[in-house]
């Protein structure tokens, strides 16, 4: 399929206006990985007068270089880039960190955006796009990380002090860690904070719309957002139950959502 073409990201939202952020004490290090000149040029100067410290690469091996070098809080990746694909990098990336990545993709198939959910990426945005937008999803997905990301040693913490056990599952959610039997269960910050959003109110039904408002910063504007949250879901079963087939801890509530717990209120509505 032919690339978009650069004029896709001129003036989409008028006039660009300076942050008043300090820009020696930016909020976050990005990493905005593109193959196209243009886009990346207009990204990197949104994205730094938003406050952010940049860096850019335009193939997957330097993205994946970069990475390395700058340890970025969030990356930026478009999907087709010449030496190694969104797809690889995402792939390289989610098995040394958790850090949170945002596809860029100009491929219309539903099928190709949830290969990059499967991979681990957070959210992705179909190009042509508003570059606010972006920015907007950005600072939700670091908003959600919260200060200091760091991940600290193990330790032990009594049950009822932000710990919560879930059958044989330990959720602290102080340090956003889950562990089973002692061993650690690595979740990105996406699985983490759905976790904690359907374990807030156990046995509560939690609307797809909620959930994608909540955690992604955006309402559902077509049936096919709603793909991001049931890939997360299926993401965060595969991870935490013993059969993602036959699911105890996160239920399917049709035509409705996701719940913690079975839920005797609601026999007939609950299948997985």
């Amino acid at each position: 399929m032919p690339r978009k073409g650069p004029s896709e990201l001129k003036s989409v939202d008028g006039p660009v206006k300076k942050s008043p952020g300090n820009p020696k004490n930016p909020k976050a290090t990005i990493l905005v990985v593109d193959d196209e000149p243009a886009v990346l040029r207009v990204l990197m100067t949104r994205l730094q007068l938003a406050g952010y410290r940049v860096i850019s690469a335009d193939d997957g091996e330097k993205a994946i270089e970069e990475f390395h070098n700058e340890s970025p809080d969030l990356v930026v990746l478009d999907v087709m880039l010449p030496k190694l694909d969104g797809f690889a990098v995402c792939r390289r990336l989610r098995a040394e960190s958790c850090v949170p990545i945002i596809f860029l993709t100009a491929l219309e198939a539903i099928s190709e955006r949830v290969a990059g959910l499967d991979l681990g990426a957070d959210d992705y945005l179909s190009k042509p796009f508003s570059p606010k937008e972006l920015e907007t999803r950005i600072a939700t997905i670091l908003r959600r990380m919260g200060p200091g990301v760091a991940v600290a040693e193990p330790r032990e913490l009594p049950v009822g002090q932000g710990v919560l056990r879930l059958g044989d599952l330990v959720v602290d959610t102080n340090r956003r860690q889950v562990s089973r039997a002692g061993e650690r269960i690595g979740l990105t910050y996406t699985e983490f904070s759905l976790l904690e959003l359907l374990f807030r109110e156990p046995g509560r039904v939690v609307p797809r719309a909620e959930i994608l408002e909540q955690l992604w910063g955006y309402p559902p504007r077509r049936a096919a957002d709603l793909r991001v949250v049931d890939v997360y879901v299926a993401r965060l079963r595969g991870k935490l139950e013993p059969d993602p087939r036959n699911p105890e801890l996160i239920l399917t509530v049709r035509g409705i959502g996701y719940a913690s717990q079975r839920m005797g209120e609601f026999p007939s509505a609950i299948a997985s």
